[in-house]
């Protein structure tokens, strides 16, 4: 196992609402963010207790929307421990300036919210063709997008990944397959049905961590064809700290748990290795 783990899904939250002040996406702020918030500084400590090295800092779009501005101003505190993904909305006329405005900022990668915690999920902006400026920037200046969606996206997701091949796209929460009725797991079969479009990523996070543990499902089942599918160096460990529950030190306990069936070298592209290759950032 590597000793450099890697996290490219925590959140942060600023406790100074004056400074950075809430305006969340869609208008319902999650309710994570105000039972849990976790500061910058909050972070690193649940990182040294954890043992975990370095984080891509996923931003918070049902607390600040749009405004990237805590997650920069945080990992650009922090820098040689964070680097900030971001949001912003690729539908606007000005997509490509704001992309290029925070990429100077510190900005290493975006993300798509298209459902979650407070909306049902709607793909329908994924084949917009008015983001179609915003993805040849991300090919340009090579930086990975996140994509929140469910199985429901995953038509979206193919077409982008094929429509442009030099920007790699990480699912979020593996994208959410159904994995209750056990090996072989036809019911996932829309996930593994991607698995040849080569720029496109898997983020494990403890959802499905928690859903290998139910129906017929089992981690011992799962992780394996996982990879033998996509292949360990396109998948990356994210703990979603602090909006599932837990400590990170917990959180990471259950996902090393999880895939301890798998080899030492499996583990340590995702723990580590294909964190790096998304963010070549984190290497410094």
């Amino acid at each position: 196992m590597t000793n450099h783990i890697i996290d490219i899904h925590p959140h942060i939250i600023s406790g100074d609402l004056e400074t950075y002040p809430p305006s969340p996406l869609f208008g319902i702020r999650s309710d994570w963010s105000q039972e849990r918030p976790c500061t910058a500084e909050t972070l690193i400590e649940a990182m040294d207790e954890a043992g975990v090295s370095k984080a891509a800092v996923v931003h918070s779009s049902t607390t600040y929307g749009f405004d990237n501005s805590y997650v920069v101003d945080g990992c650009n505190k922090f820098a040689d421990r964070l680097i900030a993904v971001g949001s912003v909305d690729v539908l606007t006329s000005d997509a490509c300036d704001q992309i290029t405005a925070w990429n100077k900022k510190g900005l290493a990668g975006l993300r798509l919210f298209t459902g979650g915690s407070t909306k049902a999920f709607d793909p329908s902006e994924l084949d917009d063709p008015r983001s179609f400026a915003a993805w040849e920037l991300l090919e340009e200046l090579g930086l990975p997008m996140c994509i929140q969606t469910g199985p429901i996206g995953l038509p979206q997701v193919s077409m982008l990944a094929k429509k442009f091949p030099r920007a790699n796209i990480i699912l979020d929460h593996l994208g959410r397959p159904d994995v209750l009725d056990g090996p072989p797991y036809n019911n996932a079969q829309s996930l593994f049905d991607i698995a040849d479009i080569p720029n496109i990523y898997l983020k494990l996070t403890p959802r499905i961590f928690g859903d290998v543990k139910k129906g017929k499902a089992s981690a011992e089942t799962f992780f394996p064809k996982v990879v033998s599918v996509f292949g360990s160096d396109r998948m990356a460990w994210g703990s979603n700290f602090p909006t599932s529950p837990g400590s990170l030190t917990e959180i990471l306990a259950t996902a090393q748990a999880g895939l301890a069936s798998l080899t030492d070298k499996d583990r340590n592209w995702i723990f580590s290795q294909t964190a790096l290759k998304l963010y070549p950032g984190l290497s410094a």
